[in-house]
């Protein structure tokens, strides 16, 4: 049984990836059954490091190699979020009560791309769209929304070295919780 990273305060380590073509949009996967939008991402496993997660998550999650991509770069710190309490698996042990997340800013070295979201007997989406820098952050569930925005704006020097893209007008509502129903945490 292959084991996730959970620390002593109750957060599950995990890497998020922020896949960016050359023109500066970035991958938005669906998750599988229409559960809402993200960006690859996945728990550790004891004894893995950072960046074997990372290439793991990117070819289990999207199908995409090593030689795919270049590693621009990552946050400096674990991001954090909790789950709502509603998501807390309480049966579980140890008891996850959010992730701590590092994130790494990957770019296609050739395009077009194929993806492949069937390198797991259960992908993570079923469909992908290429969307402007900022807009994930709107797009993420509300609990979420917080790590998204400090990811992409610690990664946005990286990505953009002659300067990032506007903000658009909507980023400052962006923390708002909307009005539907959430969907299950991973």
């Amino acid at each position: 049984m292959v084991r996730d990273v959970i620390d002593s305060d109750g957060f599950r380590a995990n890497v998020g990836i922020v896949l960016m073509r050359g023109d500066g949009e970035v991958f938005l996967g669906r998750r599988s059954g229409g559960r809402g939008w993200q960006f690859p991402q996945g728990g550790i496993r004891v004894g893995e490091s950072l960046e074997q997660a990372v290439f793991r998550e990117l070819n289990e999650e999207i199908g995409l190699e090593r030689a795919d991509v270049e590693l621009v770069g990552h946050t400096a710190r674990w991001l954090r979020y909790r789950l709502p309490s509603r998501y807390v698996r309480r049966n579980q042990q140890p008891v996850c009560i959010g992730q701590k997340q590092r994130w790494f800013l990957l770019r296609l070295r050739h395009e077009p791309m194929q993806f492949d979201f069937e390198r797991t007997d259960e992908p993570e989406f079923d469909e992908w769209r290429w969307v402007s820098f900022w807009d994930p952050v709107r797009e993420i569930i509300y609990f979420k929304r917080a790590v998204y925005r400090r990811a992409l704006q610690e990664l946005a020097p990286l990505a953009f070295p002659l300067g990032p893209p506007p903000l658009p007008q909507w980023w400052g509502e962006s923390e708002r919780r909307p009005h539907r129903e959430p969907e299950p945490a991973e």
